[in-house]
């Protein structure tokens, strides 16, 4: 009796890892897109000092949701929350067998081995281009900076200082900013709104590609300490 109900639960781990038409959050059309508004509040990741990241981007938009690391001892490791769908046919197994809870009732996600690193050292949300990015921290915006790749801007850096872990920093790229931000400017997670998702499939390889059904377009989130000079923490 015990044989069969493992080679049944391995049946069934195997056919639910192998489905390739289930994304990491629904996907809808471009015809059909959900609306640009606030997301609902949904933990994304935490990072010590009991710091939580709120999804960014309204559920129905985002494509995928993909750690990776970015080859620096600067960032802090993030500890996703909701379940891993590549963590592997041993792990899904001993998860059914006991019963194991989803880690913190967040959105599905998938872990890319193939950065430097801690693999969860950054987090990609996948959106298409013109998809309206709000605060996944409460806080104040540090900086704001042109995203230069070979000379050329492409959207902006926004720094913003964590109200939680006033020490850290959290950096977001690959995201147009909103004009109504500036340094200086209070956020709310979820609510404020700090830009929108820009195209960058034509400067970089984006591995968020191999996770999605378009050209991976992304905003990129990571931690790491506050620099000792900005003046503006």
């Amino acid at each position: 009796m015990v044989l069969l109900v493992v080679v049944t639960v391995v049946a069934t781990a195997l056919r639910s890892g192998s489905s390739s038409s289930t994304p990491a959050l629904a996907t809808t059309p471009a015809t059909q897109l959900a609306p640009n508004a606030p997301p609902a509040p949904l933990g994304l990741a935490t990072a010590p000092g009991n710091l939580v990241l709120d999804v960014p981007i309204t559920r129905r938009r985002v494509t995928a949701i993909v750690y990776h690391g970015v080859g620096t001892s600067q960032v802090v490791p993030l500890g996703p929350l909701g379940s891993q769908r590549n963590a592997g046919l041993l792990n899904t197994i001993a998860k059914m067998l006991t019963g194991a809870p989803d880690g913190g009732g967040g959105p599905s996600y998938y872990v890319d081995g193939s950065g430097q690193g801690p693999s969860t050292g950054s987090v990609d949300v996948g959106a298409v281009v013109g998809t309206a990015v709000y605060s996944p921290v409460d806080g104040k915006v540090v900086s704001i900076r042109p995203y230069v790749i070979d000379g050329t801007a492409h959207g902006s850096v926004i720094e913003i200082q964590p109200t939680a872990t006033p020490a850290d920093v959290v950096t977001l790229t690959n995201l147009s900013a909103d004009p109504a931000i500036a340094v200086g400017s209070a956020v709310t997670a979820a609510k404020t709104k700090l830009g929108t998702v820009v195209d960058m499939s034509k400067v970089l390889s984006q591995e968020m590609a191999k996770y999605t059904s378009d050209a991976g377009n992304h905003v990129h989130i990571e931690v790491g300490p506050a620099p000792a000079n900005n003046v503006f923490l």
